[in-house]
């Protein structure tokens, strides 16, 4: 997502009119799973699969696309319903719809835990809403030994209002985990961990309303710039996290036999 792969930059509406464009259109995509209302493309060749976009969408009955687009921001909320999230935080803000943040993932065992730090903006229209982000290097945030640091070429959110109590939620990601990943690591991700991640959301935007009457219901300074009390950051800080500078952790001995799902439970 990065212009030119060297500036920091923040994503302009062109950014997200053309992240709008790749969730909506199904040229060059290829299907890989159809069921209960989740559908499941990538784009990109096996080959390349560390690179290879992944994109799902789901139809969420019940739940307003406010509401989904509140879940996605709400990182106290993360917390009771991302099971394989270890933390996430956010760093400081750049704008008043873009900050800088850090999230940590458990993988399926034996995969070593993975952690990013990126670039999120984000954009309402109407009845409809985007977040988007890529990975950046932050000075105060290396990469740590207990993670390997992965990296989002390109991960987001189109939310697509359906009527006034419904809507339809795309997720869109190009991510290099690092580590040498087995093919049938990533075919499991599109066939089975992403179809479980996109219900999760849609059962987290259900519970939503009553857990956030009870937990401080006026605050969201993803509506109300005025509640950021994040430190600012500066672009200057900040710099492109490339992949090829990282440290390539080889798991491609790993048996899909070895391989637990128990940490991707829907």
């Amino acid at each position: 997502m990065s212009r030119g792969g060297e500036m920091v930059y923040i994503p302009d509406d062109s950014d997200f009119s053309s992240f709008r464009d790749q969730c909506e259109s199904l040229e060059g995509w290829h299907c890989r799973y159809n069921k209960a209302g989740v559908t499941v493309w990538s784009q990109g060749q096996e080959e390349s699969c560390t690179v290879q976009k992944i994109k799902t969408r789901i139809s969420c009955k019940d739940v307003p696309a406010e509401t989904l687009y509140d879940v996605l921001h709400d990182t106290h909320y993360r917390k009771k319903w991302d099971s394989n999230m270890i933390e996430t935080y956010d760093i400081g803000r750049l704008t008043v719809n873009a900050d800088v943040g850090y999230y940590s993932w458990k993988c399926p065992s034996p995969l070593k835990n993975r952690d990013f730090v990126t670039l999120r903006s984000w954009l309402p229209l109407g009845n409809d809403y985007m977040i988007i982000n890529y990975s950046v290097k932050h000075p105060k945030y290396p990469p740590r030994k207990d993670f390997v640091r992965a990296v989002s070429l390109q991960t987001g959110y189109l939310i697509k209002a359906n009527g006034t109590s419904a809507c339809v939620l795309y997720y869109l990601t190009q991510v290099d985990p690092r580590g040498s990943l087995p093919k049938w690591v990533v075919n499991r991700v599109s066939q089975f961990v992403a179809p479980k991640a996109m219900k999760k959301i849609y059962k987290a935007g259900l519970k939503y309303p009553e857990w956030k009457r009870k937990h401080d219901p006026g605050y969201k300074p993803w509506v109300y710039p005025e509640q950021n009390t994040l430190p600012s950051v500066s672009l200057d800080e900040l710099s492109v996290q490339h992949a090829d500078s990282l440290e390539n952790i080889d798991e491609t001995g790993l048996s899909e036999d070895h391989l637990s799902t128990s940490d991707h439970e829907a």
